[in-house]
């Protein structure tokens, strides 16, 4: 599985948006999105 399908599935998982998970790993909403 590649890794933006693996992190999509975490923030499903723990009910997390895109900005919420950036600000947890301290990147931009950008580069989680991309």
């Amino acid at each position: 599985m590649e890794l933006g399908k693996q992190i999509k599935k975490y923030r499903a998982e723990v009910n997390l948006s895109q900005e919420e998970l950036s600000e947890r790993v301290s990147v931009s909403r950008q580069t989680i999105s991309n």
